[in-house]
């Protein structure tokens, strides 16, 4: 397998020079998911870097979920999941100031709602019985002198993520996906800190439920809105009183 040094700036790290190769390599099909990496001493050269900076450069994508070293197996390209590739992003959204969470959440809610319309139209009878149970632990821990607050965000992680999955669209459920981990925390501080605000969420889930359940992508569309609006507004009035 030939390989063309792409351009890249003159300052540019040998681990640079790497990373693009391979990348190049991917796009115009020279290598392709699943496929093997030509051995070391093969690629470092042809890219004209040294081994260290070769291994750098695979080390990097590895990261990235591009690449896989198997233990005396070589190196080969991953199946490009894009739950994979997205998932770095997740990092980077939970390092984003507090002060720019409700940007964070405009975006979930333009995702999601395209989602739950999508979902509308294809979901199955699996994914339908499975979001039921969930809104049902969900209903039976709300009844408890002392509910888990953890327990209910966690179903209801699981809640929008059936939906996401169910919109038929891998690059938008892992787009999703990766804003979780940040909306999580965001959604349980408003939990804990409004009273009724998990009863006020489990209502909004069931009429969502109920969009889907009629295959109806309007009225399951506007409902995911109306009620991810409601954690935006929270955001929001938070920010102008802390």
């Amino acid at each position: 397998m030939s390989a063309v040094k792409p351009a890249v700036p003159e300052r540019a790290s040998q681990t640079d020079v790497v990373v693009q190769s391979i990348r190049e390599m991917l796009i115009d099909g020279r290598l392709l998911p699943g496929g093997r990496l030509p051995i070391e001493k093969e690629l470092a050269p042809a890219l004209g870097v040294s081994r260290n900076a070769l291994r750098e450069g695979v080390r990097a994508l590895s990261i990235m979920g591009v690449l896989e070293t198997r233990q005396g197996d070589g190196t080969y390209v991953t199946a490009l999941d894009p739950s994979m590739l997205l998932a770095p992003m997740g990092f980077v959204v939970d390092l984003q100031h507090a002060s720019g969470a409700h940007h964070l959440h405009s975006v979930r809610r333009m995702l999601e709602t395209e989602a739950a319309a999508l979902a509308a139209l294809q979901i199955d009878g699996d994914a339908l019985s499975a979001a039921t149970e969930l809104l049902r632990r969900n209903e039976i821990e709300l009844t408890l002198a002392e509910p888990n607050h953890e327990t209910v965000i966690e179903n209801d992680i699981a809640f929008h993520r059936i939906i996401a999955e169910a919109a038929g669209n891998p690059v938008l459920s892992a787009l999703i996906d990766a804003l979780g981990g940040r909306t999580m925390r965001d959604r349980l501080r408003r939990s804990i800190a409004q009273p009724g605000a998990d009863e006020t969420a489990h209502r909004e889930h069931l009429s969502i439920l109920a969009a889907l359940t009629l295959g109806d992508p309007d009225r399951a569309r506007t409902r995911m809105a109306a009620h991810l609006f409601t954690v935006e507004d929270y955001l929001l009035e938070r920010r102008t009183t802390d």
